[in-house]
């Protein structure tokens, strides 16, 4: 075999996967319908709704952070609900934040624990590990900061948690720029257009157990028998192993058929890069297997690079401009399906490079950088800190 005809056999290698790709985006847009009409279920009018304990750990400013927060202060909730919001340094930021808060809603119980003991190498769940003593109510419902809720979304979740079977609940999430610049819209992009296509068909095909950060609701006494957050305090997948851990409790983890916001708050492509690289590593940990078969996701990727190789012919551009129009399609599909505002499709071409860059170097090692601090990441997914965590035990709760 001569190198024009090697280069023609890769060629016709990657134009394959490419079109894999198509069917694979036109698959999810039809699972996408399917999702959304799901029946949901519903807690009895009149029946007492169990009491709430939200978890919101913070880590320094963010953009439209009091929005979000303010979010979960706005629920259409008949029962107790407490939301403990926990730092781990007396001087961040977002504890303005929280006080706005209190103010702004007095009736509420909102309690602000500032703790700067550190468990283990994952930051967030040490800063959970402080929090978990002022946990007051029988439902425990942990959320990222920057997530933003309908004033539904507790009824919602705890009624999805009362299902027979259902030991938690986590939830899809779709992408809101908090900036209007470049950045901030290809960070929504990647969500919107190829976590939750991948999301809805590794789930519909028993491919995917996931358990997301966005949320995850449990009972107090699962929370226990799982052994408290201490379980988890070097694991870098920490929600998935939640959620791992609450399948062995006996359940299952459900997914309502709605989505909440993630704030997409990059402003620069270095911060962006850095982002998805951790999400990309992570996923890589979690299920080597289903991420490195995700490879023929990438359709318009591999499509160009099938049309640069000599010999390739003009059969590559046409797939190539396939693949951007079931990218399209699915796009669409997303939008109306969850009621999300239109993206700048022209976009999606950049948007799928970058990701297959991201995809391709994320095999090259095992560090990643997350709230500012480095790490390295081993093979059972363990967080491995590049310098030595401070173990500083004073607490403060307000």
């Amino acid at each position: 075999m001569d190198l024009t005809e090697m280069t023609a056999w890769i060629s016709s290698l990657f134009l394959l996967a490419a079109l894999a790709g198509c069917l694979y985006a036109l698959l999810a847009a039809v699972l996408v319908g399917r999702f959304v009409g799901r029946a949901a279920p519903s807690l009895p009018g009149e029946a007492t709704r169990p009491s709430v304990t939200i978890l919101k750990p913070l880590c320094g400013p963010e953009p439209d952070l009091y929005e979000n927060l303010e979010s979960f202060c706005r629920q259409d909730y008949a029962g107790p609900v407490q939301i403990v919001f926990g730092v781990q340094s007396a001087a961040d930021a977002a504890i303005a934040v929280v006080h706005r808060l209190q103010a702004a809603h007095p009736s509420s119980r909102i309690d602000l624990v500032i703790d700067a003991s550190q468990h283990g190498s994952n930051r967030k769940v040490s800063n959970l590990i402080n929090m978990s003593a002022l946990i007051a109510h029988e439902t425990v419902v942990l959320a990222d900061s920057d997530m933003s809720v309908r004033p539904d979304y507790l009824e919602r979740i705890v009624a999805e948690l009362s299902r027979p079977g259902v030991t938690g609940v986590t939830c899809l999430y779709h992408g809101v720029p908090a900036e209007r610049g470049l950045c901030a819209q290809l960070s929504a992009l990647a969500i919107d257009v190829q976590f939750v296509p991948n999301v809805l068909v590794g789930t519909s095909f028993g491919l995917a157990n996931p358990c997301f950060g966005s949320t995850i609701a449990m009972t107090r006494a699962s929370l226990e028998r799982i052994g408290g957050f201490r379980a988890f305090k070097d694991d870098l997948a920490d929600d998935y192993m939640i959620g791992e851990a609450l399948r062995r409790d006996g359940g299952r983890v459900a997914i309502p058929s709605f989505t909440i916001g993630h704030a997409c708050v990059d402003t620069e492509l270095s911060g962006l890069w850095r982002h998805e690289l951790r999400w990309n590593r992570t996923i890589r940990n979690v299920d080597p297997k289903g991420y490195a078969g995700s490879f023929v996701t990438h359709a318009f990727p591999l499509a160009l690079i099938a049309a640069l190789l000599p010999g390739a012919g003009t059969g590559a551009l046409a797939v190539a401009a396939l693949a951007l129009a079931c990218r399209i399609l699915l796009c669409l599909r997303i939008e109306r399906a969850f009621g999300l505002p239109p993206h700048a499709y022209w976009l999606l071409p950049i948007r799928d490079m970058l990701s297959f860059i991201n995809f391709t170097w994320s095999f090259v090692s095992g560090a990643v950088t997350w709230k500012g601090h480095d790490y390295r990441v081993v093979a059972d997914g363990t967080l491995i800190p590049e310098h030595g965590l401070g173990r500083e035990s004073r607490a403060t709760s307000v």
